[in-house]
């Protein structure tokens, strides 16, 4: 993963990685060119809903679970909260009013200077860039 630039995903994103086609190709093409990163606590909230999403498309759980940790083997950069909570008081300021479960993917953004990609409109309006599917590839194909 040498990519030159970074953006942090949200956890509907994961989610998305796992169980639709656009953002895992989008992962998979722009690997050499982008970093990919998430908070842990991301992860821990996709793999809560996995088996239920899962059940829910008639999927195997355990299936689309291994293709969620295929997924974070090959493409992301989970980041451990020991690096992105001291911007825990930063990001519960800029997200207080929307969704205050929502700073850690405001404290890693802040952390690494980096967009969010993210379909949770809770995100807009805290002063850092945000992405979403529908637009993403114009930030990850651009130089």
């Amino acid at each position: 993963m040498s990519g030159t630039k970074g953006i942090v995903l949200d956890a509907n994103i994961l989610l998305r990685g796992v169980f639709g086609i656009r953002v895992r190709d989008l992962l998979t093409t722009y690997i050499d060119t982008a970093i990919f990163y998430t908070p842990e606590i991301c992860v821990e909230d996709a793999l809560k809903y996995i088996p239920p999403i899962a059940q829910r498309k008639r999927l195997d759980p355990d299936v689309s679970e291994a293709n969620f940790r295929q997924l974070m083997r090959s493409c992301l950069n989970i980041v451990d909260r020991n690096f992105y909570e001291e911007f825990e008081q930063r990001a519960r300021a800029r997200i207080a009013s929307r969704d205050a479960d929502d700073w850690p993917v405001v404290a890693t953004a802040l952390l690494l200077n980096a967009p969010i990609w993210t379909e949770d409109q809770d995100f807009f309006g805290t002063g850092i860039a945000t992405w979403t599917s529908a637009r993403i590839e114009l930030y990850l194909r651009d130089g």
